[in-house]
């Protein structure tokens, strides 16, 4: 079973295959790369595998992907609340690790 979903353009030479295919007897969803050249035309190993059974899992995130998330905030403009989150606990993290650090070398002294 083999059937090709899309073809989108990467670039002149070469475009992304989106396939339904049956490899090694298991059912699932192929993107790969396919180029055209004088040395060699057909699938390269550039690409990708999802099984079935992870299928669902795979197309509930790529439909959460909104448009707004390939653009970048304006300069100026203040860093969405999950970066800034993520910041934060960066900080403490690094903080936790630095007082760990401390207590331990005190703690060999003390010894």
């Amino acid at each position: 079973m083999e059937k090709d979903i899309d073809r989108i353009p990467k670039n002149q030479d070469t475009d992304i295959v989106i396939r339904v295919d049956d490899f090694g007897g298991r059912p699932g969803l192929t993107i790969r790369e396919f180029v055209r050249s004088e040395r060699y035309t057909g699938f390269t190993k550039a690409g990708t595998r999802i099984a079935a059974e992870h299928f669902n899992s795979f197309k509930d995130a790529i439909n959460s992907i909104k448009e707004s998330d390939f653009t970048s905030p304006s300069e100026g403009e203040s860093q969405p609340q999950e970066q800034e989150k993520l910041e934060t606990e960066k900080q403490e993290t690094k903080k936790k690790a630095k007082e760990t650090t401390k207590s331990e070398n005190y703690e060999e002294m003390e010894m």
